[in-house]
């Protein structure tokens, strides 16, 4: 395959040519209540070649390998009709190697669809006989293992292997015109064992649903809210992290005025961080899609901007350190700025002390929504307690948290020393990338709680 690949390089005529090959294997098994929604198992072959002249892009996908060199010789050619200006890419240093993923559990290329199937129907089947108030249920099996090849002018060759399994339990209980959901899930990048011994949770999953039926709104207000690992990790993700892709930031000359390295934007408690290096999490790489090591990145150190996120053509035009960042779907999607594993470090506040002194307050736990818009954001999280005097007292339900970010990071009270870890997918510009998230409890005063009033 490296001839093959050295050899379709010799038809670019560009400042820059790379190829990105991927073979990917892939089942699905999908229940929706009792009926199974969706059955599959797939393969696929194909790629893409993108070159670039006088800073233009042109790109060219294919699907069998003997249109490989025809499409190298397109994708110059586009790029060639667009380019206009000096061609700007950080330089890197050229790396060759091969790697090959270690699953240490079962293969699940090896396990039976039936079993697959199985182990699917059976979640499937505790969540919908829980309770009679569990109106339906949605049960999603995945796998997939990718094989990528990539290549560029440059001399970088990588071989890559890349398994991704996961399994989304989501039940669904009704009562009158009250509907509540709630999910639970296990992502890795490992073996069958992920998705297996999973009753309990699939049972937690239908419980927590049912209980919330009855649990109030919360009262809407302004209160000290204490927000646990899971909501706190996606808030650095959605809210921060993405303000933090320099691709984003580049092409917004307002953001470009706000997100000025050096600025204090948080109190000294709070750092954030993008580390694709971390073993064993979700959105660990050894390199990015343009060939990048990935790298540990301070986006917030001690309430301070240092940093973003880059790929090659933004860390060049910006100035700024390369941080390997560049992310693609799949062969036939272009690398852009992506996340992967994003984390606020933890304190020295323990989860007990944290309470403490709070005489009115929401303890908000997990996350099933939110948008962002700029610094503004709208977070609803799974659900709540409200807190007392210092104690966690009754649950809610509807809890939505909103308000300025950078107002937000301002009024941090405390970082906890728990930090924990979770996984999942990130949408951006019609692609999803796996990654983590990461954090310990926060706590934060006057947020703005959407509710009953």
């Amino acid at each position: 395959m490296r001839e093959r690949l050295e050899d379709a390089l010799k038809y670019g005529k560009a400042d820059y040519v790379e190829v990105r090959l991927e073979e990917l294997e892939a089942t699905t098994v999908a229940f929706k209540g009792k009926e199974i929604d969706t059955l599959s198992a797939s393969k696929a072959k194909g790629g893409i070649a993108r070159a670039m002249v006088r800073g233009g892009w042109g790109m060219a996908v294919f699907n069998d390998l003997k249109e490989l060199s025809d499409a190298v010789r397109r994708a110059c050619e586009l790029a060639g009709l667009v380019g206009s200006e000096e061609a700007s890419l950080a330089e890197v240093e050229p790396v060759q190697e091969v790697t090959r993923a270690e699953l240490r559990g079962r293969d699940f290329r090896g396990v039976p669809l039936d079993e697959k199937v199985r182990t699917a129907k059976e979640y499937n089947d505790i969540m919908l006989g829980h309770h009679p108030k569990i109106e339906t249920t949605e049960t999603r099996y995945w796998d997939s293992f990718r094989r990528v090849w990539y290549i560029n002018s440059e001399g970088t060759y990588i071989e890559d292997e890349r398994p991704d399994i996961s399994i989304y339990m989501t039940a669904i209980a009704r009562e009158g015109d009250k509907v509540q959901k709630v999910t639970e899930r296990a992502i890795s990048h490992g073996g069958f064992e992920t998705v297996e011994g999973l009753q309990e949770r699939a049972e937690r999953a239908a419980r927590r649903s049912v209980e919330l039926l009855s649990a109030p709104p919360v009262r809407g207000g302004v209160y000290t809210v204490v927000l646990d690992p899971r909501l706190a990790g996606v808030f650095a993700h959605e809210a921060f992290g993405h303000l933090s892709e320099a691709d984003f930031v580049y092409e917004n000359p307002r953001l470009k005025e706000l997100l000025v390295l050096g600025r204090r934007f948080g109190v000294e408690e709070v750092s954030i961080v993008d580390d694709g290096t971390i073993p064993g999490l979700y959105g660990t790489i050894k390199y990015d899609d343009e060939g990048v090591p990935a790298r540990k990145t301070y986006l917030l150190r001690e309430g301070v901007l240092v940093g973003r996120l880059h790929n090659r053509e933004t860390s060049a035009k910006m100035g700024e350190p390369l941080t390997g960042n560049a992310r693609a779907q799949g062969y036939s999607s272009e690398p852009i700025v992506r996340m992967t594993n994003t984390y606020i470090e933890p304190g020295e506040v323990r989860f007990e002390d944290m309470l403490s002194g709070i005489k009115l307050g929401v303890y908000a736990i997990d996350m099933v929504g939110g948008q962002t818009m700029m610094e503004m954001f709208t977070f609803s999280a799974g659900w709540g307690y409200m807190i007392r005097d210092g104690r966690i007292e009754e649950l809610v339900r509807d809890v939505v948290l909103t308000g300025n970010l950078f107002e937000t990071l301002k009024n941090v009270e405390a970082v906890g020393d728990d930090l924990r870890w979770d996984h999942g997918h990130c949408g951006k510009g019609g692609q999803t990338a796996p990654v983590s998230t990461g954090s310990p409890h926060i706590r934060i005063r006057n947020v703005v709680v959407g509710g009953r009033r």
